[in-house]
């Protein structure tokens, strides 16, 4: 197929219609042309440029990341400082994001514990333990 409709382009490239609006929002994707009846035309470079922001996304890139590499694409000069720079950051990202997992993790795992610990009390150990954890719900929401 050589032009797509929102509708089209998205169950071609397996995404809701609201997506591709929402990039075309964003300045990811637009239109070439509109037929009669008014309605977005997107040609088959539009569902290449989709995959290519999908693509990205899964590779843990943000929007404003994938604005950056789209750019690239059409550079004459050889981006690949930028580009590597970009993986940099996101990897630094991902490393804080275990960490915090790493602790996430050991936390559930220590309620699980004191929940199944206390179950035959008929108290849930785990409750009124987050009530008097203050402190930490802070930590928590520095990552959410």
């Amino acid at each position: 197929m050589d032009h797509y409709t929102i509708g089209q382009l998205a169950r071609a490239a397996d995404v809701p219609t609201s997506t591709v609006r929402y990039y075309e929002r964003r300045g990811l994707l637009w239109p070439g042309s509109r037929s009669k009846g008014n309605y977005r035309i997107f040609g088959t470079d539009a569902l290449e440029r989709l995959w290519f922001v999908r693509s990205a996304q899964a590779a843990g890139f943000t929007l404003s990341d994938i604005t950056s590499l789209l750019g690239y694409q059409h550079d004459d000069s050889a981006p690949c400082k930028e580009v590597q720079d970009l993986i940099a950051a996101r990897l630094g990202k991902v490393v804080e994001q275990i960490k915090h997992l790493k602790v996430v993790d050991r936390m559930l795992r220590e309620w699980m514990k004191v929940c199944r610990e206390a179950e035959r009390s008929g108290r849930c150990g785990v409750l009124e333990g987050l009530q008097s954890t203050k402190k930490r719900c802070s930590k928590v929401r520095e990552f959410s």
